[in-house]
């Protein structure tokens, strides 16, 4: 696969992931819910606009410059804060089957794009992998974020990872 077909696929990839967020959050009663549904279906956009300039610069030139690229993720002092707040006041509401139908086919998207970007870090000529390696890190920070909500609405007692409640009795 060569650069161009590399970053047409990868369009293809982002408006399905775009447009999933962008439907999700007009199907999604919970606000929260709703807002990271938003916020996602902006950062798809961002990578659409991206990847589209980068594809036409490939057109006018035949070559590719990585710009910068970047990301609605959490840095690790939020999630701290997030997990704080969380523990204090913790979401008692747990989503219907359609909001986690929604979240589960995000997170099967978010790893079909992940997969397909760590194929293109593995097979693209070195020179053309750097923009690639920042998708898949972007697209691996999304695939976490989306398995926190599903965590935290079907009560399975974690979120980021970390549990909400102890196991031992006190």
């Amino acid at each position: 696969m060569d650069v161009k077909q590399a970053l047409t696929i990868a369009i293809d990839n982002e408006h399905k992931v775009r447009d999933h967020y962008a439907a999700g959050a007009g199907q999604i009663a919970d606000e929260r819910g709703r807002r990271v549904f938003e916020t996602l279906a902006r950062e798809e956009q961002g990578h659409v606009d991206y990847l589209e300039s980068r594809l036409g610069e490939w057109a006018r030139s035949g070559k590719v410059s990585v710009e910068p690229l970047g990301t609605i993720l959490p840095t690790p002092e939020w999630i701290a804060e997030a997990r704080a707040r969380f523990a204090a006041a913790p979401n008692a509401e747990v989503a219907n089957q359609a909001e986690l139908d929604l979240l589960k086919t995000a997170l099967a998207l978010e790893h079909q794009t992940s997969n397909f970007y760590r194929s293109l870090v593995e097979t693209l000529a070195v020179a053309d992998r750097p923009m690639f390696e920042r998708f898949l890190e972007i697209e691996n920070g999304h695939l976490t974020i989306v398995q926190a909500e599903i965590d935290a609405l079907a009560g399975h007692g974690h979120w980021f990872d970390f549990m909400e409640f102890q196991l031992e009795a006190g």
